[in-house]
């Protein structure tokens, strides 16, 4: 089943990592998302990449909605977004931009980014959902993740196809492309 990606759900890092190219890659995919009127969603946060992947976005005429626990709503400086979530915590904030989103993509970031590419990943498997999930490898960054996938596959702890679903590419245009025209189809291994 193909479905239009009108959302976006972007996980990505809250610091700008130790080389520009970060920063000016986030800034290409924010561009290519208002141009191709695909709405942004993601946590919130103003910081880092997170904060540049949403002012390129806006600066672009773009939409974006952002989905951010009290605590750290109080705690830090805010942009004007399109909509802003402010929920109890960061449990219901993953639900919320799951929910609101027709795909994920994860940009470069740290182990929170990590841990929200591991539970959608961890969703489609078990089938809660059938959003495509793209990883944007900008420079490399996550290069060594795909290694340790393919060792997981090798030692028989995951399922190749599994990983097939992906759609991995360090190019912006393309990543949204494939994600676009992906047929989801559930790999749920407690129904085989």
């Amino acid at each position: 089943m193909v479905k239009p990606l009108k959302k976006i759900c972007i996980f990505c890092g809250s610091s700008f990592g130790n080389s520009s190219i970060y920063q000016e890659k986030v800034n290409e995919l924010g561009t290519i998302l208002a141009k191709r009127n695909v709405e942004l969603v993601y946590g919130g946060g103003n910081v880092g990449l997170m904060g540049e992947i949403s002012r390129s976005v806006l600066a672009h005429g773009g939409r974006v909605t952002g989905v951010i626990p009290e605590v750290i709503y109080q705690n830090v400086e805010h942009i004007e977004l399109t909509e802003l979530f402010v929920v109890k915590d960061m449990h219901e904030r993953k639900a919320k931009m799951y929910d609101l989103s027709d795909g994920f993509i994860a940009l470069p970031g740290g182990i929170g980014t990590l841990e929200e590419l591991a539970e959608v990943m961890t969703w489609y498997q078990i089938g809660y959902h059938q959003k495509p999930i793209g990883i944007y490898n900008v420079n490399g960054f996550y290069d060594g993740l795909l290694d340790t996938f393919k060792h997981m596959i090798n030692e028989g702890f995951l399922k190749k196809e599994y990983i097939d679903s992906l759609v991995i590419s360090d190019d912006p245009d393309s990543l949204l492309e494939k994600m676009s025209n992906q047929e989801m189809n559930s790999i749920n291994k407690w129904t085989k």
